[in-house]
C-alpha cells in the first residue's frame, strides 16, 4: 500500500518487483507468499463482529488481489510467473499444486502463492512457512518495514538494539515477534533459516539473499555455533 492507509500502491509494486527481478538476476530461484493486510485483515474484521472464519477467508481473497498486482508488475519487466491460489479460482490463477509449482521454478519462473494455506484461523507468517518446507526452500526471507529483530520496538524506543542472529528457541521462549509461534516451529523443524530484512531499501533483497545486508538470522542454534 505504500504511503497510503489501504489499498495497492503500483509505485510500491513496482519498485519491489524490480528488488525481485534483479535477485532472480543473481541467480537465486524465488517463490513468493503475499499477504493481504493492505486490503482486509481477518482479525480486525472479527474483531468488528465478523464471524471469524468468515473474516479469514475475506483476508485469503485480499491476498489473490496483491498476488495478481505483483504478478502483473513483474511481467511487465520480463519476469515470468505463475501465481497459484490455495482457494481454487481457475478464471483467475492456477490451484496450489506442489508439483507444478517446482516445475514453473525449474523452469526459472517465479511463483506467487495466495489464499494463504486455504483454510480459516492460519497467519500469512504458516503459510510462508508451510511452502518453504513444501518447496524445499533453503531460507525464509520476512520482508518487513525495519531491518531486523530488536529487543524493543526500534520506531519507539531510540536506544533499541538489533540481533544479529537468534535461535528458534530464544524467539519462543522469549515471545519475540518474528513470525508467529507456529511458523517459527514449522522452520525449526525443517530447520530452515528465517531472514528478517527490510524490503522497503532499496538493493536489500539481493542484498541479503547473497549473504550480505543488514538482517537478523533466526536459526537452529548448532547452526548459529
Amino acid at each position: 500500500m505504500g504511503q497510503g492507509q489501504f489499498g495497492i500502491d503500483p509505485e510500491t509494486c513496482d519498485r519491489i518487483a524490480g528488488e525481485i527481478k534483479a535477485a532472480r538476476e543473481a541467480g537465486h530461484e524465488i517463490c513468493i507468499v503475499v499477504g493481504g493486510g493492505n486490503i482486509f485483515r481477518g482479525l480486525a474484521g472479527a474483531a468488528q463482529g465478523i464471524d471469524r472464519a468468515s473474516a479469514d477467508y475475506m483476508g485469503m481473497l485480499a491476498t489473490v488481489m496483491n498476488a495478481l498486482a505483483m504478478q502483473n508488475a513483474l511481467e511487465k519487466i520480463g519476469v515470468h510467473t505463475r501465481v497459484q491460489s490455495a482457494i481454487p479460482m481457475a478464471s483467475v490463477c492456477e490451484p496450489y499444486i506442489r508439483r507444478r509449482a517446482e516445475r514453473h521454478m525449474e523452469k526459472g519462473r517465479v511463483v506467487i502463492f495466495a489464499a494463504g494455506t486455504g483454510l480459516p484461523f492460519f497467519t500469512t507468517d504458516t503459510t510462508a512457512a508451510l511452502r518453504a518446507a513444501e518447496m524445499n526452500c533453503e531460507a525464509l526471507f520476512k520482508g518487513t518495514s525495519v531491518d531486523g529483530v530488536y529487543n524493543a520496538d526500534p520506531k519507539k524506543v531510540a536506544s533499541a538494539t538489533r540481533y544479529e542472529s537468534l535461535s528458534f528457541g530464544r524467539v519462543l521462549a522469549d515471545n519475540l515477534k518474528v513470525m508467529d509461534a507456529a511458523a517459527v516451529a514449522l522452520c525449526r523443524d525443517n530447520n530452515i533459516p528465517i531472514v528478517v530484512f527490510n524490503i522497503r531499501g532499496e538493493g536489500n533483497l539481493a542484498a541479503v539473499l547473497s549473504g550480505k545486508g543488514t538482517s537478523t538470522i533466526v536459526q537452529n542454534e548448532e547452526e548459529q555455533a
